[in-house]
């Protein structure tokens, strides 16, 4: 039996489905590559796999995004059945870091048709709250890019400088062995320009792209040394654009054994993304900053962040108030009256946003340089701040805002974002927090839903970003946040 994309939507909404949650956890025992199969009710699967139903709590994943890029996600533990000690030799298994699937479906159905609804990772085997449990602790899938970007020293011990995209004013890193300056750790673009106290000195070097490395041909002379570059060039593929430089750090950057393959990744999400996205972007790390701290910064450049899906591919979920939408959130899929207002935000006047980051702000320059020369050296960021003259008046709000760092290059990219945010913030935004019944498994992170109730003017639905999703694997439960 085959059960279809329409059968399995019909299934969550079927009264009198008999649903079984089915887990399949690694783990190392005895030196072995074993899955242990566990159900939180009787299911016979196959004879020579069969499923023990120890499950005690079942799986619940929350997660969520917000306008400041601050993504969440938690797994809460999954306990297991151990009344007469049956599993006290699991605590002799390795567990840490161990993939895990959670698949639904029903008793009657046999095990190919069951949906893969979870992928994530063990965090460690740990006791139950008594003698009669004990507890297999999660971990998102992402959690495996939290090491740092690059380990790669010189003989002295620094770090090498990692460059992706366009690096405005970096300062290289001087290797006595060499006698050479270096702008990143492997093959980059190459050199936009070096200087000395701001000057240009690009007739007086020689680039060895490469190497990511340049020396002067003539003497260097007094002066900081500095410059702009092009970065990472991985595979003879230049990338500036955030969902280039998102996965080429998932998939080329941090512990080797920790990077993920093209098959950890969500392509079809990220293409939308990038096609969406076009604009050049540029990010150096100068210290052991981790992976999923990079990605972040590259992602709310445009408002976006960096998230696992349910199946834990890395996906790309920008903060963007929808103005239609075709999907729907129905009365139908809701428990009754459950759907109560939990947030509304105070309109904002204004956005700043941060672009072209100098990486050497030079504020004392003693040299020939034309004055707004010197002035742009000596600053760090240069802002683009958007301003609603409506809501300004409106709220009597005549404060600057809080300045938002992003990796954004070009005036009128910084612009555009500013611009796009402020269209978000200048009105106040509710946020609706609603209990749905199984068939809300379908809803995703992110989309795009209409919401409909008979309160808070919701009768005719409003188009409005799923911020927040609970799922609870035991009752099928899921619990939605929505902001319109």
């Amino acid at each position: 039996m085959t059960i279809s994309d329409a059968q399995y939507a019909a299934w969550l909404e079927d009264s009198t489905a008999q649903r079984v949650t089915l887990y399949r956890v690694g783990c190392l025992s005895g030196g072995a590559q074993v899955t242990r199969r566990l159900s939180n009710r009787p299911f016979t699967g196959s004879a020579a796999a069969p499923y023990s139903a120890v499950i005690a709590k079942d799986l619940e994943i929350s997660r969520s995004i917000s306008i400041d890029g601050d993504a969440k996600l938690s797994a809460g533990d999954v306990e297991v059945w151990n009344v007469g000690g049956e599993l006290d030799s699991w605590f002799t298994d390795v567990w840490a870091n161990q993939r895990v699937e959670v698949y639904v479906g029903d008793v009657r159905w046999d095990e190919g048709d069951f949906r893969l609804s979870f992928v994530g990772n063990l965090a460690d085997i740990a006791y139950g709250t008594d003698r009669t449990t004990l507890v297999l602790k999660f971990r998102d899938a992402l959690q495996r890019l939290n090491t740092p970007v690059s380990e790669a020293k010189f003989a002295d011990g620094t770090l090498y400088p990692v460059a992706l995209g366009e690096v405005p004013n970096m300062t290289p890193k001087y290797d006595s062995v060499t006698g050479r300056y270096y702008y990143h750790c492997g093959p980059a673009e190459g050199l936009i320009e070096p200087r000395t106290d701001g000057k240009k000195r690009s007739p007086d070097v020689t680039d060895d792209p490469t190497n990511s490395r340049f020396a002067f041909n003539t003497a260097v002379g007094p002066g900081a040394v500095t410059c702009s570059v092009q970065g990472d060039k991985a595979g003879g593929i230049y990338r500036n654009r955030i969902a280039q430089l998102v996965q080429l750090l998932a998939t080329q950057y941090g512990k080797e054994s920790t990077r993920m393959v093209a098959s950890d990744l969500d392509a079809a999400n990220l293409a939308l993304f990038d096609a969406a996205n076009q604009q050049p972007v540029g990010l150096a790390i100068l210290d052991r900053t981790n992976v999923l701290t990079a990605a972040a910064q590259l992602a709310s450049s445009k408002g976006a962040q960096v998230i696992p899906s349910m199946l834990g591919k890395l996906r790309l979920i920008q903060y963007a108030i929808p103005t239609s939408a075709t999907l729907s959130i129905p009365r139908s899929m809701q428990v009754q009256d459950s759907l109560v207002p939990v947030a509304r935000t105070t309109p904002a006047a204004a956005v700043q946003i941060r672009f072209c980051r100098n990486y050497t702000a030079q504020p004392n320059l003693q040299t020939s340089l034309p004055a707004e020369h010197k002035q742009m050296f000596a600053t760090e960021w240069q802002t683009y701040t958007a301003v609603d003259a409506a809501t300004q008046a409106t709220y009597s709000q005549y404060t600057d805002p809080a300045p938002i760092d992003t990796c954004l290059l070009t005036p009128a990219d910084a612009r555009a974002e500013a611009e796009r945010r402020l269209a978000i913030v200048k009105v106040p935004r509710a946020t609706y927090r609603v209990e749905l019944t199984p068939a809300g498994m379908l809803v995703e992170l992110g989309e795009a839903r209409n919401l409909f109730s008979d309160r808070f003017g919701l009768d005719a639905g409003k188009p409005g970003l799923v911020t927040s999703l609970t799922t609870n694997f035991g009752t099928y439960a899921v619990t939605a946040e929505v902001t319109i």
